[in-house]
């Protein structure tokens, strides 16, 4: 018998209510009994006994928008999350990923976003569909669960192309049948990603069309919507709009403000929450616990210069006349890719190549090796766009601190890490958004009390995703636990150090499994995908 008890924990139970010593006995992958303190007889008899005084104990994290799409078939350790006491990531997100594909789709996605996961060289794509992704996941295991997203800008891409125009009746239909299989298939919503192509081309009616699909099958909708920048409240109103529209449940992704336009706006786009929530919608947003954002640098340029795919991208590149046009638009219009706004290349850092030969470039800003080069900036971006072929991610420090606190207290919110594990130096909060929360905007800041903030990391998000034996420390439920000390959980990762992981989280179970014992990762691959509810 597959059998423990914790002993003596102070349970964090993800429902927001107070904390309570307890002891908490586990059998057979599922929580068997919650006795408080002196409320009873202890549970005795289980095959292991764990004395967790001094510890928190809490549901597992769920990461509400992860770009672990292939990291979770490359890498069975990945510590960069379990280490974090994440038992649940959610994939697919920004529209792009790697299924439902075909043969050309899947050639045109890595490519697109090889700065996001690499290229994908190490990887063995024996799927197409959205089920063969998940069975993958099934037949190799993973050290922490995954649900997924239909990505429907890949979707775009197998019924529409990469052209810039509005999808057909014809077209339409068969998007609507791909996004149908997928969630059939176990998906448990559709992402969008409306700064980046192929799936920014679609009009909002589309998107409508879309969603009223993921509605029927009970599912949400996840966009990265239009604008975070010159227009941001008015992107978040156009997808408050279409949801409600749709029917279809709607979930914010990174939900911020950035830019200078947007200094002190969070307490804007709360009310305008607020409204649509008293107003009967169903919303729900994450967020992660840092200022700058991360992306690709071949996301930054203008829609029109992406059309007709990567290759495409490439070839305007390399030619003089449309490069002018590229940078008037980025450096005095404001590109959509920059949600509007003119690029000051003095924010963007370049935190990761495709190419080692490029290594010299990651750690500093565009403005900084454009100067070391005797270069103007848009000149060593455009160089290191085309010999990188577009596999170059970035960290652009946009964003503003009293938004990111602002934010995170709203009653809707849920975290986030949008953490790319590629390059150089990726974003600490790849290796340090769930500890970050508990650390510093918990213990160091009470921006959250405790009790809130888990219900932020677990309960919310496991409603969210419609699943009804996650997300709370109670009987019946699956023994996805972390042990925490709440006195010293911290993240290790930093800007000059991002890949370190953190202190104060010494164990981690998924399935009542070991996933992380006295601090260092097991061997334990106890992750499976996690389908959406018939």
């Amino acid at each position: 018998m597959n059998s423990l008890l914790i002993r003596d924990a102070t349970v964090v139970d993800g429902s927001g209510g107070p904390a309570r010593r307890a002891d908490v006995a586990v059998e057979e992958g599922r929580i068997t009994s919650v006795v408080p303190e002196g409320s009873g007889p202890r549970p005795g008899g289980a095959g292991r006994t764990l004395d967790a005084a001094g510890l928190t104990l809490a549901p597992g994290f769920i990461d509400m928008h992860a770009h672990s799409d292939l990291a979770l078939l490359r890498d069975p350790d990945h510590s960069a999350k379990a280490a974090q006491g994440v038992t649940l990531e959610v994939v697919g997100q920004d529209g792009l990923s790697y299924a439902p594909v075909d043969d050309r789709t899947l050639a045109e996605v890595r490519s697109a976003i090889a700065g996001w996961n690499g290229p994908g060289d190490d990887i063995d794509f024996d799927w197409r569909t959205v089920g063969g992704y998940l069975d993958r996941i099934d037949r190799q295991g993973t050290a922490v669960n995954a649900a997924y997203l239909v990505p429907q800008g890949s979707v775009r891409m197998l019924a529409v192309g990469w052209d810039d125009r509005p999808a057909s009746p014809e077209e339409t239909a068969t998007m609507r049948r791909l996004v149908a299989e997928g969630l059939e298939q176990g998906a448990v919503g559709m992402s969008s990603g409306l700064t980046y192509t192929p799936g920014m081309y679609a009009s909002d009616a589309e998107l409508t069309e879309l969603c009223r699909t993921v509605a029927s099958y009970g599912g949400y909708y996840c966009p990265h919507h239009r604008s975070y920048g010159r227009n941001a409240l008015q992107a978040y109103g156009e997808m408050v709009a279409l949801s409600r529209e749709a029917g279809c449940a709607l979930h914010l992704a990174h939900a911020t403000m950035n830019f200078g336009v947007n200094a002190g706006r969070g307490p804007e786009l709360t009310a305008l929450l607020d409204r649509a929530l008293e107003a009967g919608a169903d919303i729900t947003l994450d967020s992660y616990p840092y200022t700058p954002g991360c992306t690709t640098l071949v996301a930054m340029l203008p829609s029109w210069a992406s059309v007709g795919g990567p290759e495409a991208v490439l070839t305007r590149l390399s030619d003089d006349g449309t490069c002018a046009r590229i940078r008037h638009v980025m450096e005095v219009e404001g590109a959509d890719g920059c949600h509007g706004v003119p690029m000051d290349w003095s924010t963007i850092e370049i935190s990761g190549v495709s190419d080692p030969a490029l290594s010299g470039y990651v750690g500093r800003t565009v403005a900084e090796s454009a100067e070391r080069r005797g270069e103007d900036a848009f000149t060593t971006a455009r160089r290191l766009l085309v010999e990188d072929r577009l596999g170059t991610t970035i960290l652009q420090h946009v964003g503003h601190e009293e938004n990111v606190r602002h934010i995170m207290q709203h009653r809707v919110h849920t975290a986030g890490s949008d953490g790319i594990l590629q390059g150089g130096k990726p974003h600490p909060r790849a290796y340090g958004t769930f500890p970050q929360y508990l650390g510093r905007y918990v213990r160091e800041l009470g921006v959250l009390s405790l009790e809130e903030c888990v219900a932020h990391l677990t309960s919310r998000p496991a409603a969210r995703l419609r699943l009804p034996d996650r997300g709370l420390v109670r009987e019946g439920y699956r023994a996805d636990l972390v042990l925490f000390d709440r006195e010293t959980v911290a993240p290790g990762s930093t800007y000059d150090n991002p890949r370190v992981l953190p202190t104060g989280i010494p164990y981690v179970l998924i399935d009542g499994r070991f996933v992380i014992e006295d601090g260092r990762r097991t061997d334990v691959l106890a992750g499976r995908s996690v389908r959406r509810a018939p």
